[in-house]
């Protein structure tokens, strides 16, 4: 059977392989196109198969916020160029986006309404020529009482989720436009904490010994270590805790400033929930 150009154009729109592997596909089914598509889909697996051991050092991460619900998706690939590729950019996109049906819990082994989460990362290894792999997500969904923004930056390797709670009746376009400046705020600044109630205990203890440890080597007398330590432990939460940071936009003003004068703005009290930062 001939294997004209328009059934090759149509298997590739179909399916998004190659030129020459729609091309081979179909003369392999002697024109058929539904064998044409599953020989392809069978090749891609096996080319996943054989690229699942090879480490994954690069990616992006993409967000989406629907119907009150928010999805942050962390996917890796082997290289920088594969990174910035706009398939995959677009493909991210997609997985978060289908990750507001499915939530992230054993996110590979889903089905959303666009098909099978797993199938879907065989395609696209398989176009791509690279391993990827899901490594983590966070699945959130707005209480009747909060609102839910994000920021990524424009490199797809740093992204953020806030939860801002409102006490009152506010305009909640409004509210996310404070929680997406924080965000922001987040996404440019070493932050581990929303206050300093809640640091964990540990990793300030861990900080205190370093700091007595460095101190001592001064030669000093333990009341004056003491003191030292004391006071660089106060400026360590400050600096690491978001409230007390210099807003971004605004450095003369602190967060805890900032989210103040926006509650004021917005008629209603303010308070951050929670927040969470991933990276590459």
């Amino acid at each position: 059977m001939d294997i004209t150009a328009a059934m090759v154009k149509e298997l590739r729109e179909v399916t998004g392989g190659g030129l020459m592997a729609c091309k081979k596909a179909l003369v392999e089914c002697n024109g058929d196109m539904e064998d044409s598509k599953e020989l392809l889909r069978k090749k891609g697996q096996s080319i996943a198969n054989k690229k699942s051991s090879r480490e994954t050092k690069e990616g992006a991460i993409a967000i989406c916020i629907k119907d009150k619900k928010a999805a942050l998706i962390k996917i890796a690939c082997e290289t920088d160029f594969v990174a910035i590729n706009d398939k995959f950019k677009d493909f991210i996109k997609d997985i978060a986006e289908q990750a507001i049906e499915t939530g992230v819990t054993n996110l590979t082994e889903q089905t959303s309404s666009k098909g099978s989460i797993k199938e879907q990362f065989v395609d696209t290894i398989s176009k791509l020529g690279e391993n990827i792999v899901f490594l983590d997500g966070q699945y959130w969904e707005e209480g009747d009482d909060s609102v839910i923004n994000s920021y990524t930056h424009t490199n797809n390797k740093i992204a953020v989720l806030v939860d801002l709670k409102i006490i009152g009746s506010a305009d909640k376009e409004k509210v996310k436009d404070v929680a997406r400046n924080i965000a922001m705020h987040i996404a440019a600044s070493n932050v581990e904490a929303i206050s300093e109630d809640d640091l964990d205990a540990a990793v300030v203890e861990k900080e205190k010994k370093f700091l007595i440890e460095q101190a001592q080597e001064s030669g000093k007398p333990d009341n004056i270590i003491e003191k030292m330590v004391e006071g660089r432990l106060v400026k360590y939460k400050k600096e690491i805790c978001l409230l007390y940071q210099n807003y971004v936009k605004d450095p003369d003003k602190t967060i805890e400033q900032y989210i103040a004068d926006s509650a004021k703005e917005v008629g209603a009290e303010l308070s951050v929930n929670r927040f969470y930062k991933e990276k590459f």
